[in-house]
């Protein structure tokens, strides 16, 4: 019957439930419950805040998240590519073409396009 293939997995999900429960219980009933001023203080790192914490960050700072996301997927696409390049690069009479590298070429010059662009935009600089 197929539903004793789930059987495993629904019993490792229903301990790990069980687990996380026991745990957040016994840390809720029996853990101890000193609350006082310095222990309510923000503390990052071992060093005491500077400013608001709901400061306003840069617009300069998304974009180089975003950017950087870009173009660390690239990397992404480039490894499962890299691990079929020998499959790509053969025909099916058993040949070498460069189907594979002209694919990969292809990908990478739009990705410089797009890095040209962004980069005459000003994007990417932090002035």
């Amino acid at each position: 019957m197929q539903l004793q293939a789930y059987l495993p997995a629904g019993l490792a999900i229903l301990c790990t439930l069980l687990f996380c429960g026991l745990f957040t219980a016994l840390a809720v009933f029996v853990g101890p419950k000193s609350v006082n001023p310095e222990k309510l203080k923000p503390f990052e790192c071992g060093s005491e805040p500077i400013g608001s914490p709901r400061g306003r960050y840069s617009v300069k700072f998304y974009q180089v998240a975003i950017l950087f996301l870009v173009f660390d997927i690239e990397a992404a696409f480039m490894y499962p590519w890299a691990q079929l390049y020998a499959k790509l690069s053969l025909t099916p009479a058993g040949t070498i073409s460069i189907f594979g590298f002209v694919e990969m070429l292809l990908f990478v010059a739009i990705l410089v396009v797009a890095l040209a662009y962004v980069w005459r935009k000003k994007a990417i600089g932090w002035d």
